[in-house]
């Protein structure tokens, strides 16, 4: 039997692969690449094209778990529903969806999914990771590069920064066993430790040998920025209504709130490594 994973070229997916494989477990990455790093194989597939539902259950690939990252879409389960109704149809045991922390089932990009997987009766697994570590090296880049600066309208808010590598890791465990906390839930997906942006600057200060700083803006002012950059503006103002809310503390409350199984999932993979593992790409220009 087989997992596939939907965005097998993305960094959690890519990662995700690399654990499976180490493992022994049969993977089949999607994409609409349709090509993977020896030994992986891998297929076209894309959201856009429903006639690429199908490959994955053809071929005699034999697939029995899924990882999905769903498509870049305020209410993705309009394009995700035919796959899933295959998938289904086709006796998949287990899904395992990258979500979003605070989509709660039924909310809008994969709280649809979400929802539809729930109601069909599946054993699925929703993880919900908070701020990606890697949005320091994409969303944060130029700033730091060439204004030495993180610009954010999170205030004193503190984060629990994951790395794409504790993602992939609840995955694989998500995937491979069936512990308690993974069978039909929702956990927030947390990096070990938390942190404001003005610790991050001066973790980037001590790592690159130069000043940097977290520059403080207004909502308004940070959905602007957002918008200037091309981002659509649905996604704009999800991220920026996710800013204001961690400036008033709510990453902290989901951080020490002990929910019981299937609340939340802590990584072991640290902020500052990250940095360090990777300073080259924030030399100054």
């Amino acid at each position: 039997m087989t997992v596939l994973i939907i965005g097998g070229i993305t960094n959690t997916g890519f990662k995700l692969a690399q654990l499976l494989h180490d493992a022994h477990i049969p993977v089949l990455i999607a994409s609409r690449f349709g090509v993977a790093p020896d030994p992986l194989q891998a297929i076209y597939f894309d959201w856009f094209d429903t006639s690429t539902f199908w490959v994955p259950f053809e071929n005699n690939f034999c697939i029995d778990k899924i990882y999905l990252i769903g498509p870049p879409s305020g209410n993705a389960i309009t394009i995700v529903k035919p796959f899933l109704d295959i998938g289904i149809a086709k006796g998949v045991k287990k899904w395992v969806i990258q979500s979003g922390a605070h989509t709660d089932r039924g909310g809008p990009f994969m709280g649809g999914v979400h929802s539809y997987l729930h109601d069909r009766g599946t054993n699925y697994t929703a993880l919900r990771p908070t701020w990606f570590a890697d949005n320091f090296s994409r969303q944060f880049l130029q700033g730091i590069k060439i204004n030495n600066e993180i610009v954010s309208a999170a205030g004193d808010g503190a984060v629990a920064f994951v790395r794409t590598n504790d993602i992939a890791e609840a995955a694989f465990q998500a995937l491979t066993t069936d512990l308690e906390e993974f069978r039909n839930t929702a956990p927030f997906i947390l990096g070990p430790e938390l942190f404001t942006y003005d610790d991050v600057a001066a973790m980037l200060t001590e790592v690159l040998g130069r000043k940097i700083t977290h520059k403080r803006v207004s909502p308004t002012e940070m959905r602007a920025a957002y918008l200037s950059v091309g981002m659509p503006q649905i996604f704009a103002d999800a991220l920026t209504g996710l800013e204001a809310l961690t400036s008033t503390g709510l990453e902290c409350e989901v951080f020490y709130k002990n929910g019981g199984p299937g609340y939340k999932y802590i990584g072991r993979h640290k902020l500052k490594e990250y940095f360090e593992e990777n300073k080259e790409l924030w030399a100054a220009i």
